[in-house]
This record gives structure tokens, sequence and C-alpha cells, in this order.
């Protein structure tokens, strides 16, 4: 729910359409394929300031069918062994320096118990699902998800990101894969390149991208462009800029999840929103 405008006037500009097209959005049924896996730049907070991006999220949106249920990995959460948000818990404002009204936006989905049991019975026997009794969405999951699915009608459970190593996200991801044949979008949540701690007055005034920047980006659009699977996975050694784009690669490794939740590992990704904010890679890709 919006409750100030002011700050994030493109978000309020963008609703009264949105929600009516979203509403009136077909929701999958059992005679679709199988909804696609997708990777996002998720951004920040302001991103619900940027028009443009806005756009670009609910038209991705737009081009499937309504989900019955999302699964989304975000970068903000790490902690294992695997755990899922709470059904009805309370958003993580997991941020600061931002205008206080973020901390006034609410995302209130619907139940989404059963779909936190279905993605716990996918887990690998005897290894421990923890759900937890508060936790709701953070930043990474409910920012995006505002500009997709304004409405908030779609249950949604955020699963912990419990390691780094593409290989056990990869197959991570490929235990959530069957959920896409029952309507759900499986989301892996981060920023293509997330060197926050680089950038400078240019980037941030959005007048020049660095150069850490877009060569990351490059390397990565090539490597996704030919489903290049191995390359991705071998990022710290060979990605230019990587100590730069990706001092911690939180916002980076969830691509892995998302590679693993679809048909085929190693596919060329379909790329549905790049550009640059902030000097940072907002590249999104779809897999089938």
């Amino acid at each position: 729910m919006l409750t100030t405008a002011q700050p994030i006037k493109a978000y309020a500009d963008f609703l009264p359409a949105a929600r009516t097209a979203s509403a009136s959005t077909e929701e999958w049924t059992e005679t679709d394929p199988a909804l696609p896996s997708v990777y996002l730049s998720h951004g920040a907070p302001p991103l619900l300031t940027e028009a443009d991006w806005i756009a670009q999220l609910f038209a991705l949106a737009q081009s499937m069918p309504k989900p019955r249920g999302i699964v989304i990995i975000s970068a903000h959460w790490e902690a294992a062994p695997v755990a899922l948000t709470a059904s009805g818990g309370d958003l993580v404002y997991d941020f600061s320096g931002f205008h206080p009204v973020y901390r006034e936006l609410t995302y209130a989905t619907p139940d989404s118990t059963r779909l936190a049991q279905r993605v716990a019975a996918a887990m690998p026997d005897g290894e421990p699902v923890h759900q937890h009794v508060s936790r709701g969405l953070d930043h990474g999951a409910w920012v995006p998800l505002m500009a997709m699915y304004p409405n908030a009608d779609v249950p949604v459970v955020q699963m912990s990101i419990p390691t780094h190593d593409p290989h056990q996200l990869l197959d991570l991801g490929r235990r959530l894969g069957h959920l896409r044949d029952e309507g759900v979008l499986v989301i892996g949540s981060g920023f293509m390149t997330h060197g926050l701690p680089f950038l400078d007055r240019d980037a941030i005034a959005g007048i020049q991208v660095p150069s850490w920047s877009r060569e990351f980006d490059a390397w990565a659009a090539e490597a996704l462009s030919t489903g290049d699977i191995e390359a991705l996975a071998n990022y710290r050694a060979i990605a230019p800029g990587v100590s730069y784009a990706h001092p911690t690669v939180d916002h980076f490794v969830p691509l892995f999840v998302t590679f693993g939740a679809a048909t085929k590992i190693e596919q060329p990704a379909q790329t549905a929103i790049d550009g640059f904010w902030m000097g940072l890679s907002k590249r999104t890709f779809v897999l089938k």
C-alpha cells in the first residue's frame, strides 16, 4: 500500500492503470507451459522513483500468466540451513539512509503456508528447513514485486541463501524447478553489479558508468547469451572487474538458483531489462 506519494510519485502515478491491468491478467492454468525462472536486479527502495524501471518490471510480469505462487531468493537473506519466511510475516526494512516513506510501505500477500510446505518438501531428506515464525519479505523481494504484481495478490515465499557455492545453488534451483510446472514463478533477486563502496559522484548522479561495472556487465551478458554456466560459476577467477563489481558476492549468486530451476541449465538467457542505475547494472533475465 502506498501511504505517502510525494517522494515516490512515479510509483503513485503507475499504480491506478497497473492495478487494473494486473487484476485482469489471466492466471496460470494446468494447460499453460511451465513458468520461466527469472533473475532480477532489484535495485533499492528508490527503484520506485524510476518510472522506466517500474514499467520494465511490470512488462516482464505481464509477459506471462499470473503465477499461482512465487518463490524468491534474495541477496539480503543469507542463512543456513535453508530458511523460509512466515506467511503474513512483517516486511523487513533492511536499509538506511533513504526517505522515511519507504518504511511506511506495505505489501501484504495471500497466505503462503501451502507453498512453503511444497518448498520444504522439495529439500533433501534429512536436511532441516527452518520455518521462520515472524520474518516477512526483505526489500530484495518486496520492492521489485510491488512493481511486478502491484495488487499483492500472489502468495510469496522467500527462501534464504544457504551458501555461495554456485554448484550447490544450482542443485537448490533444481529442487525448485518442478514447481514451475505447477504455476510457481522462481526468482533469484540480486544486482548484476553491486560495487557500492566504489561509486563516485558521477556514477551516483547517472553521469558516468564505472568501467568495472560496464566491463563486468558485458562479460556477464556474453556468458548469459550462450548459456555458459561454467564461465558464470568461475566468475571469481575470470570476470573482469569482479572485485569491484562484487566486493561481496551475495547479489550475484542468486542467478545460480535461477539457472538451476530452468528446464535446461545450459541454455541462453533472454535479457528482459538492461542498462544502468547509479552506475550499477540492472540486467534482468529469463530462462525457460
